[in-house]
């Protein structure tokens, strides 16, 4: 993630920090819980998309499926900020270990 968007991020997390009405903890775990709503969104788009309402027919386009999944996104690094003011430390370790888990695996016997 380029240090502009983890910038952005940061902006995002202060004007909320600023706008908040509910004790800290309530406000981390709302911004947490926010993810289930926008990866709800991301479904329905899928959803309207493929046509798969008969009633509704095709209701969204893969661009929206697109705008929603950088929804997801952006919920997920607003709410890890939330957490850790080192939220681009953490996602870097983290997408670190999934790669040598992922990438660095040994071909199994007999490929």
């Amino acid at each position: 993630m380029d240090e502009h968007a983890w910038t952005t991020v940061a902006q995002l997390h202060a004007w909320l920090a600023e706008s908040a009405s509910r004790p800290p903890h309530e406000e981390t775990l709302l911004r947490i819980l926010k993810l289930s709503e926008e990866v709800g969104e991301v479904a329905q788009a899928v959803i309207g998309a493929t046509g798969q309402n008969p009633r509704k027919g095709t209701s969204h386009s893969w661009q929206d499926v697109e705008a929603e999944l950088c929804d997801v996104i952006v919920t997920a690094m607003v709410a890890l900020r939330t957490l850790t003011p080192d939220a681009a430390g953490v996602f870097a370790g983290h997408l670190e270990r999934v790669a040598d888990r992922s990438l660095n695996r040994p071909e199994p016997a007999g490929e």
